[in-house]
């Protein structure tokens, strides 16, 4: 697809923005754009942060969209909830808040916990909150053994790393096949240095120390259930090295979600924004440009 379009692209910078809940929770956003063009609301995975998908918020800033991507709950510079509220109903009022914060029905793309959250708020709701969802790498029902890795990874080295080059090795040996930073420094914006000196995980511990087999697998059909009411068009992008979405929880997915269309990057695991960022980028932007052009008009029905 060619990006720049027939139009010169829009250059805006980008900035935060910070965004209070009902329950007093602060989100952190970063967003490009102008208010009131056709928007774009991105999520991130569990253990993930906005910045993943900084590149795509500037891209699509630059081509028309208002993008905005935020920290959830309990990670990132967002605050971590003092009564645990964690739950995917909390997570899908925090994102339900975001966009009536933004001029239009939004595109919504979220990333494994992220489109597990757009999918409830979707699913929930009986209006049209959103114009089109896009999946990335995630289904209501996964691979047991991939998410078991996830989970040891986000649930591991409680005590912190000693250094950067620590915790740069904890993420090289959780994406081996992914080529290592030269400069570990980049990470930082993942951690957290405490009163200890050590560094720890951006993300609040307990965020995932709540959830276990039992919980995940009545989310799963409490999920599947509500996938009727999902009527938008919806994109699945999912990793050809991904061991967290597999074949038949597309396959189920689909018999769920009958308008269910699907994008394979190869060479891409279950991080694919950070793996194949290009041809992520390329994947949503032809499905954007299809459903939501940026010469359309960005007001609600």
């Amino acid at each position: 697809m060619d990006t720049a379009r027939t139009k010169p692209p829009v250059h805006h910078s980008l900035h935060t923005r910070r965004m209070k809940m009902e329950d007093g929770v602060t989100l952190s956003a970063t967003e490009s754009g102008e208010p009131g063009r056709p928007a774009v609301i991105l999520l991130h995975g569990g253990g993930q942060t906005r910045h993943s998908w900084r590149g795509t918020v500037k891209t699509l800033g630059e081509l028309g969209y208002h993008a905005l991507a935020f920290d959830a709950r309990g990670h990132g510079e967002s605050d971590w909830s003092a009564e645990l509220n964690y739950s995917y109903n909390h997570l899908a009022d925090d994102l339900e808040a975001v966009i009536g914060m933004v001029a239009a029905e939004p595109v919504l793309i979220g990333a494994s916990m992220g489109g597990m959250t757009a999918m409830h708020t979707v699913g929930r709701s009986k209006g049209k909150l959103a114009r089109a969802l896009v999946l990335v790498d995630i289904a209501p029902r996964v691979d047991p053994r991939g998410l078991r890795r996830v989970h040891d990874f986000l649930n591991g080295y409680p005590d912190g790393f000693a250094n950067i080059e620590e915790a740069s090795d904890a993420v090289a040996a959780y994406n081996p096949h992914r080529p290592r930073p030269r400069d570990p420094r980049g990470l930082m914006k993942n951690l957290r240095l405490r009163e200890d000196g050590r560094l720890y995980w951006h993300w609040d511990p307990r965020f995932f120390a709540s959830r276990n087999d039992e919980q995940r697998e009545k989310s799963t059909n409490r999920l599947l259930d509500m996938c009727p009411n999902i009527k938008i068009p919806t994109l699945l992008v999912h990793g050809a090295q991904s061991d967290v979405v597999s074949s038949s929880g597309i396959d189920e997915l689909r018999a769920r979600l009958p308008q269910l269309e699907t994008a394979l990057m190869p060479g891409a695991g279950h991080m694919i924004a950070g793996d194949r960022n290009d041809a992520f980028n390329s994947a949503i932007l032809e499905f954007l440009d299809r459903l939501v052009p940026t010469g359309t008009s960005a007001t609600r029905d």
